[in-house]
């Protein structure tokens, strides 16, 4: 009831005020007020109004209206700040969002759609690189390439990558054996390369190009090279089943292996363990910390053992062999493979495991398969097959992009590199004169060396930007008789 009372109260007392500056208004002859003051009475009078309008109470709250202004900069800033804007924002939903990029044909403007959403296709929509539905659950994560038109190319700078077709270095390997079962070449993480010819191992040091003899065996051929994950140690298989731990900085033999009972053709390092397989049939795993020459030893393959390779995070190890299998070993499981696999029709050699998705893994068959095939190693599951028309020889992740890379024998003699979903081809790499049997890559990533039977090792950029002033076609001698490249 009082506030009711308050409330008639504040009105009637705003009718009498308005009421008095109206009888003013009217024209009082006695007593003038001014046109200033005529005006304030008069937004009085409207404010009052308002009150009454808006409120419903005794109280009133003052309302305050901003005004901000906005700094404008010249006509060529803003244009220049657009264009930026724009790239970035291309950048942005092409490799983070994983949208891919199409092109309206009425306008001519470029949008994206997300990718990992089903989109029906449009006849009137011209897309640059197809997606196939059927790669939407595949486990391959998608790099995309694709080509954009001259227009938006020049408009959004110099994105589209470029493979030079040529090696930009080669290197004379005499006496670089033609035997498929082998691994003669490897690339460390201190950018040394290490080049098994016949009886002698030459280091080549990527940085000087300086070339350095370090071993020559007497009565027997090395077989397998191998570089640690960090340190500076060499492992050295021969033809007799040893295996030789060298310290390429001090040039010497640390340790001398002898278990094997024939050729070791492949050596793969995890950490402080060191992994051998060997013609005998046998895998032996064997901890340099200790004295023993091996802690355990592993017979599941029927015929030699051509393949090892650790995963990433030296929990699995990968073996191919002659006898057309696969398998997949774990450190918590050493008796047995956790996995068998014999979808392979040849010899798998080829043998890669992704840096860039845990547990996938790729392999690749000789000349009566020609497929390289994924596999989920978590699960022990096929993913997909890739019929490639001839021998895979290696493979080898891209550590840069979701790519691989695979080099071949019968027929065709070519590195091919590959866009993972969908085994899209990106470059084939033309040179070799027979098949392309090893395969290494610079510890940065940018550059692969390939050696063949027509003992040759060529350097390939896989990124342009690495080739920098070298000359192409640069013709250098890595030989007994000639160890100083000119």
């Amino acid at each position: 009831m009082s506030k009711l009372k308050l409330q008639l109260c504040s009105t009637s007392s705003i009718q009498t005020t308005v009421a008095e500056n109206q009888k003013i208004l009217q024209g009082n002859q006695q007593d003038p007020i001014s046109a200033k003051q005529q005006e304030n009475l008069i937004n009085f009078g409207n404010i009052d109004q308002k009150r009454r309008n808006d409120c419903a109470g005794d109280r009133f709250i003052p309302r305050k209206k901003k005004k901000f202004s906005i700094l404008t900069e010249t006509k060529a800033q803003t244009q220049d700040f657009a264009s930026s804007q724009a790239a970035l924002e291309m950048l942005y939903k092409q490799q983070i969002l994983d949208q891919e990029p199409i092109i309206e044909p009425e306008n001519g403007s470029l949008k994206f759609i997300n990718q990992n959403n089903f989109q029906y296709k449009n006849e009137h929509i011209h897309y640059i690189d197809s997606i196939d539905p059927k790669n939407y659950n595949s486990p391959l994560v998608d790099h995309k390439y694709f080509a954009l038109p001259e227009t938006i190319s020049s408009y959004y700078g110099k994105y589209i990558r470029k493979i030079p077709k040529v090696p930009f270095k080669v290197l004379d390997a005499p006496q670089l054996q033609d035997d498929f079962y082998l691994n003669l070449i490897d690339w460390s993480n201190q950018n040394t390369l290490s080049v098994a010819l016949n009886n002698c191992v030459y280091l080549w040091n990527a940085q000087s190009s300086k070339v350095t003899k370090l071993l020559d065996l007497c009565n027997d051929v090395v077989t397998s090279v191998g570089w640690s994950i960090r340190g500076p140690l060499l492992g050295v298989g021969t033809n007799n089943g040893e295996v030789q731990i060298w310290d390429t900085c001090k040039l010497q033999k640390v340790r001398t292996l002898q278990s094997h009972t024939a050729r070791v053709g492949t050596l793969c390092f995890a950490e402080n363990i060191l992994s051998s397989g060997s013609r005998d049939k046998t895998i032996l795993q064997r901890d340099l910390r200790q004295k023993e020459d091996y802690f355990f030893k592993s017979l599941a393959h029927k015929q030699e053992v051509c393949g090892l390779k650790w995963s990433p995070d030296s929990q699995l190890l990968a073996s191919g062999g002659n006898d057309n299998k696969l398998y997949i070993w774990s450190t918590a499981q050493l008796e047995k493979p956790i996995f068998k696999f014999s979808e392979h029709q040849a010899a798998v050699k080829a043998i890669a495991w992704s840096p860039h998705q845990h547990g996938l893994l790729a392999s690749g068959g000789g000349t009566a398969d020609k497929t390289i095939r994924f596999w989920n190693a978590l699960e022990g599951k096929m993913l997909s097959k890739e019929d490639t028309g001839s021998q895979v020889c290696n493979l080898m992740f891209s550590k840069m992009e979701n790519e691989l890379i695979s080099t071949h024998g019968y027929s065709q003699h070519q590195i091919v590199l590959w866009k993972c979903n969908g085994m899209k081809r990106i470059a084939t790499l033309i040179g070799h004169t027979s098949r392309v049997l090893y395969l290494a890559m610079s510890p940065d990533g940018y550059t692969i060396v390939t050696g063949a039977g027509d003992e040759t090792l060529r350097f390939w950029s896989i990124y342009p930007q690495t080739i920098g002033n070298q000359q192409q076609n640069n013709k250098c001698q890595l030989a007994p008789h000639n160890i100083s490249i000119r």
